[in-house]
Parts: structure tokens; C-alpha cells; sequence
């Protein structure tokens, strides 16, 4: 088969040994896959995948099951599906856990659903999962205009809470419209002032965080009594200094994660919370999945620069 492989920091197109189904695992022939920041950090040599997983990129997929292997039950060659992975995407197949396959949403194309795994998987695990996002609350959401961010504004939504986000201005537009509350420009306003303001000084319940150290200080400063702060992502560096009283005051915490390297009964679990929990809101058209752009596999590197640009809404994705 062919996949992207990485070499010298470059995405070239090449040949790859086939995969095969071992214990618990499915193929999957690729239909389409996703490109997301870590896939850039991984080609950029800062991410090496978990042992075990192929050396390519690609954290999620969609397409057919070609093979089942042993002990692998409920599924059939044939079988239309997405997935989670811990890599191998950015390929013409990929062997997946099969706790770790989830059906096509019903309404959505084989193609649409390759938008979805990684970021539903990411942001229910951290929001709701974790930090017990409620009805009534409010959820900050950082990088509002990536992946991740257009999923978390609509999810929080569907659950009862209101969501402010922060991002570039030039999508604003785009992110009241899939349900923000409020749209704050991280570039010209200061986000801890406009999360009081729009809650009377009480602050987000729930901050989900790709920016890491650059707004450890500050999201403490936006938080509300009570208050969860999650780290998902690095953006502005891993090395901060933490007031510990103002954090004890507000009774506030931090916690951070990564989905990649979790163990495979980890992810199996949060899979089968995602297509219980929000499946169903993706079914009824509540959480859709935004796509900014559609590339053919081989254009990878395209895809990348655009990634790396920022200038993106949503998913990049991959077709085969």
C-alpha cells in the first residue's frame, strides 16, 4: 500500500508494508482521514507516536473494514465506520482496536464522519467526562477556530451551557453562528476582562486549553469559584509559574491530558461514551462536523502549511 511517511521533516508519498488484523483489531481501508496539530508536532519531530503504533501520521480515519482479526466480534468486512487511532491515518489502510471503531453518524457521508473521531473523543473526554460540564454553566473554549474549538462551542451548547470563545476575529462570524455566546479576539482584547464582564465578575466554570503556559496566570484570573481548567495542548509553551493562592481561593482545578498515548481499555471507554453521549446529538443535527477543506492524501504537505498557518476554520481533511 502507499502511506505518508516522514522523512527529514518532510511528508513524502511512499510505499508501506500492508497492515495486518492481530488479536482484537480490524483493517480499515481508508476513505478519508483528518489532519490534526499533533500530526505537524509529529513531523516536526516533537511527537514520536506510542509504541506499537505506525511511524506515519494520522490520529483518526473513516472508511471500510477489509479484515477482522481474532477475537473481534459485532463487526463485519464491509462495514462502513470511523475511528479513533494512534496513528497509520495518512494511509491507504490502517489496523484499529476495534474498541475503538465507531459507526458512520446517521445524515453523515463516509467522507463527513473522518472529521469527527479525534476531536469528539478529545473534547467529551475533557468537558463533559472530566470536568462534569453542566447545564446553566459557562465554558471558555481557547483556539475556537480549529478542530477541536468549532466542536467544543456546539457541544457545549447542546448541553445547556454558554460558551465563549476566543480566536481570530476573521471568524467570529462562523463561530456565533454554530452557537458562541460571545467571540473574543485574542489578538485585541484581553479575554480574562471580557469573560467577567459577560459574566458579571464570576468567571467560566470550565476552560478547555491549547495554549498551555502563555495562559495558565490568566485563566486562573477568568475562572469562576469552583472552576476546572483542563490542558490540552501547548501552543504557548510548558513552563509556567502557578499561584497556588489564587487558585486555592477559587477552590479552582487544573488537570491536563492527552488522548494518543492513553491505554486501549482508556480509549475503548471514552469511545463508547462518545457514541452514547453524543452520536445521538450528532444524529439529530445538534453537533455537526466543520470542514474548512478537502485534499487528496498525496497533498499532504499542502495541508500541513495550511494547518500551521492557522488560517483554517475547522477540519483539513485527507481523501484517499
Amino acid at each position: 500500500m502507499h502511506a505518508i511517511v516522514i522523512e527529514d521533516k518532510q511528508l513524502v508519498w511512499a510505499e508501506a508494508p500492508d497492515p495486518e488484523a492481530a488479536e482484537g483489531e480490524v483493517v480499515v481501508d481508508v476513505t478519508a482521514t483528518a489532519v490534526n496539530r499533533a500530526d505537524v508536532l509529529q513531523r516536526q519531530g516533537f511527537y514520536p507516536p506510542p509504541p506499537g503504533a505506525p511511524a506515519y501520521p494520522g490520529l483518526e480515519c473513516s472508511g471500510v473494514i477489509s479484515a477482522i482479526g481474532p477475537g473481534v466480534t459485532g463487526h463485519h468486512v464491509g462495514e462502513r465506520v470511523c475511528a479513533l487511532l494512534a496513528g497509520g491515518g495518512y494511509a491507504e489502510r490502517v489496523a484499529v482496536p476495534a474498541g475503538q471503531l465507531l459507526p458512520v453518524p446517521a445524515g453523515l457521508s463516509l467522507v463527513e464522519s473522518a472529521a469527527l473521531p479525534e476531536v469528539a473523543c478529545t473534547v467529551w473526554s475533557n468537558v463533559v467526562d472530566r470536568d462534569r460540564l453542566r447545564s446553566g454553566e459557562t465554558l471558555l473554549v481557547h483556539g475556537g477556530g480549529s478542530g477541536i474549538g468549532t466542536f467544543a462551542v456546539q457541544l457545549g451548547v447542546a448541553l445547556g451551557a454558554t460558551v465563549l470563545v476566543t480566536a481570530r476575529a476573521a471568524k467570529h462570524e462562523r463561530l456565533r453562528a454554530l452557537g458562541a455566546d460571545l467571540t473574543i479576539d485574542y489578538q485585541t482584547q484581553d479575554f480574562v476582562r471580557a469573560v467577567l464582564d459577560r459574566t458579571d465578575g464570576r468567571g467560566a466554570d470550565v476552560v478547555l486549553d491549547i495554549m498551555g503556559a502563555k495562559y495558565l496566570d490568566r485563566n486562573i484570573d477568568a475562572l469562576a469559584p469552583e472552576g476546572r481548567i483542563t490542558v490540552i495542548g501547548m501552543q504557548g509553551g510548558r513552563n509556567a509559574e502557578l499561584d497556588l493562592g489564587k487558585l486555592m481561593a477559587k477552590r479552582g482545578r487544573i488537570s491536563s491530558t492527552s488522548l494518543r498515548a492513553r491505554p486501549l481499555a482508556d480509549k475503548a471507554r471514552i469511545v463508547a461514551g462518545v457514541r452514547e453521549q453524543v452520536w445521538p446529538l450528532v444524529a439529530a443535527g445538534l453537533v455537526k462536523p466543520v470542514i474548512h477543506t478537502t485534499m487528496p492524501l498525496a497533498e499532504a504537505a499542502e495541508a500541513h502549511r495550511l494547518m500551521e498557518s492557522s488560517d483554517h476554520l475547522g477540519k483539513i481533511l485527507l481523501l484517499r
